[in-house]
């Protein structure tokens, strides 16, 4: 049996030795997020140095981000079968200090063929890692018997701002790209396997499990939580990649105020998701997600209606206050929804599609942008947003995560599953 599963099933007279096993692993997701937060900030605006340090022109730039982005998704759909099998605590105690290797791949790479194939291994690595910690923060999430997601994302937020200041300033300090990148690979390895020690057993790789049947079938509604973490995703990727871009071409903004788009947009990020598993506990997700879009279209109209870059930087970070609960509730959504022996199934489902989202939805916005202009694309995200919300009411409440958390509060930890 394993040494933590009395965390989800405590024996009487356990419950103290339980809850400290809950807020140990709790403790150790967080900061497993931040982590990967941390390397993914890093490795994102160290990107031009590496362009420079291989002499890659704009398309052998992107054709890299892509390897990346594809190695990541294809680890991602094909996490489904190996969660069920094995549980989150196992994947991710191997996929997370595996990151960290391939970051040090990347940074020593000396040649693009080379680079390629390191890219692919790094996203490889931080699909599967990253699906495994949602996977694994789900079953914390259920153990405590209240909503935590939202705070997981935070580490996220926070790690990759984090990350993306060191970057910089190693950059302001002129510290090369393979030495950045070469000792954030290093020093999270060995801080990767420290935090491994303390996740939980998830049920599908406990003692007694009914194991998963053949080819991990998941119900459609798994697919309709999928379509929200797309839209999620494609929404703050858009804002990610356009924003920029949209102060300066279409207000007049200088670079400078230009560059502060994306930061607003993550600090309220950030900020929201720090308050959003206490909404989450007392609204409910379905009811939570259906506000979220609503709440973000109209930031959308903000954004492009307005003539000023100032109103525009605010519409921008009140998307990220509104959108910034979206993603990690289709997580939690996706680990509730289903039979317990299927969580980390339909979470690796459920990233899977979100990931497509974040990958295409801007590549979409700058196609309509061809044919017009950058505020029609961000309309469409707008309405992307409504059609989130229209979504989320599909969803019955009774099965959803509001009524998962409120039937088991006051619950001792570690029996919030039994009824799945």
């Amino acid at each position: 049996m394993c040494p933590q599963s009395a965390a989800l099933t405590p024996r009487k007279g356990d419950a103290e030795v339980a809850t400290t096993g809950v807020i140990r692993a709790r403790r150790s997701t967080i900061a497993t997020f931040a982590l990967v937060g941390f390397v993914f900030g890093i490795w994102t605006v160290r990107i031009p140095a590496l362009a420079d340090r291989l002499g890659l022109g704009e398309g052998a730039v992107g054709l890299t981000v892509f390897a990346w982005g594809t190695g990541a998704l294809v680890c991602m759909q094909l996490s489904r079968t190996v969660l069920s099998t094995v549980g989150s605590r196992t994947v991710l105690r191997l996929a997370a200090p595996a990151v960290g290797l391939g970051v040090l791949a990347v940074s020593v790479a000396g040649s693009y063929p080379v680079l390629l194939a390191a890219v692919v291994v790094f996203g490889m690595a931080f699909g599967l890692t990253d699906i495994a910690m949602n996977a694994q923060a789900s079953t914390v999430e259920l153990a405590m018997g209240r909503p935590v997601m939202s705070g997981m994302h935070a580490g996220w937020s926070a790690g990759a701002v984090s990350g993306g200041l060191c970057g910089a300033g190693a950059a302001a300090l002129e510290l090369g790209f393979t030495p950045t990148l070469a000792l954030a690979g290093a020093l999270s390895v060995p801080v990767a396997l420290v935090l491994g020690r303390d996740y939980l057993c998830d049920p599908t790789a406990s003692e007694g499990a009914e194991p998963a049947p053949g080819g991990v079938r998941l119900p459609r509604v798994v697919y309709l939580v999928g379509a929200l973490c797309f839209v999620a995703f494609l929404i703050e990727g858009s804002v990610a990649d356009w924003s920029g871009l949209y102060l300066r071409d279409a207000l007049g903004a200088g670079d400078c105020l230009a560059a502060l788009g994306y930061p607003a947009f993550e600090v309220a990020m950030l900020a929201g998701r720090l308050v959003g598993d206490r909404a989450s506990a007392r609204f409910g997700a379905r009811r939570l997600l259906v506000w979220s879009g609503i709440a973000t279209a109209a930031a959308f109209v903000l954004v492009v209606l307005a003539e000023s870059a100032v109103l525009v930087l605010l519409g921008f970070a009140v998307v990220g206050a509104a959108v910034c609960v979206a993603v990690p509730l289709t997580f939690s959504l996706a680990g509730s929804l289903v039979p317990q022996r299927l969580s980390g199934a339909a979470i690796a489902q459920v990233g899977a599609l979100g990931y497509t989202g974040l990958l295409l939805g801007p590549v979409l916005i700058g196609v309509v942008a061809e044919a017009s202009d950058l505020r029609v694309g961000l309309t469409g995200v707008g309405a992307l947003a409504l059609a989130m919300s229209a979504g989320a009411l599909l969803l019955r409440s009774g099965r959803a995560r509001d009524g998962v958390v409120r039937g088991q509060r006051g619950r001792t930890p570690g029996l919030s599953r039994g009824s799945t």
